[in-house]
């Protein structure tokens, strides 16, 4: 599901420095596991959490073999947007808050229905965006989705963590905001989990000095280091881990 900040197109880059030294039965977590565009190229024993309650709802089902709707119109997702500022929480809403916002930015980008390009041709983004989760739902079998502020979850011993948390500097998620995210207690909580016998990576655009950069890439992104949404920009992104486990 395209997921705003997925790290979908680095995937094939960093998955191999993250799992290289994986051991058989070890646990692969992730902690801000969003539209699932990392774990889903994951195998074996896997838990993805995340604080939005909903969306892991819809995760869970899609996971069951959920079919979800194939087009979003724009009455439908008004609606499910006003479910989910009640309060309210469905797997519907977890699909519809993704699938249906532009750039998938949960409610927060417009609605992404059919509209033409610059260059004048038409796209239809809900069905898009349908077409990609269903290729994308079958690598989520066997997956453990949790709904899970990445402080309280619950992670088996010597895992390998991967957190892409909200950079910092850049546009708040509204997910992020409302768990009352803190870079700097989400840095020590990572400091925390290595010494506690973990591998944990971290993608971010800078970090602390007691964490090294394995990977970097300058990559093009409408959510770049400098806070702004909108046209595609450059950005590095990198991937680091604690000098402990250097």
């Amino acid at each position: 599901m395209k997921y705003m900040g997925s790290k979908n197109r680095i995937a094939k880059h960093i998955l191999p420095i993250i799992l290289k030294d994986r051991k058989e039965g070890q646990w692969y977590v992730e902690p801000f596991v969003g539209g699932a565009n990392m774990i889903d190229k994951v195998t074996g024993n896997r838990i993805g959490a995340d604080f939005n309650e909903s969306l892991m709802m819809c995760m869970n089902e899609l996971s069951n073999g959920w079919i979800p709707p194939n087009f979003i119109t724009r009455e439908e997702y008004r609606d499910a947007r006003e479910k989910n500022r009640s309060g309210c929480l469905s797997p519907l809403i977890g699909y519809i808050g993704i699938c249906g916002s532009y750039g998938g930015r949960w409610f927060d980008g417009g609605y992404a229905g059919i509209s033409k390009t610059r260059q004048g041709k038409e796209r239809n983004y809900p069905l898009e965006a349908f077409e990609n989760t269903m290729k994308q739902a079958p690598k989520l079998k066997g997956c453990i989705f949790k709904h899970s502020n990445y402080k309280y979850l619950s992670i088996p011993d010597n895992s390998i963590i991967y957190c892409d948390p909200e950079y910092k500097g850049t546009k708040q998620y509204k997910k992020a905001k409302e768990s009352g995210f803190s870079s700097d207690e989400h840095w020590q909580w990572c400091r925390d989990k290595a010494n506690q016998g973990h591998k944990v990576f971290i993608s971010e655009y800078n970090a602390p000095s007691d964490f090294i950069c394995v990977w970097s890439q300058e990559v093009r992104s409408s959510l770049s280091a400098n806070g702004k949404i909108g046209k595609s920009k450059k950005s590095i992104e990198k991937l680091f881990i604690h000098e402990s486990q250097a």
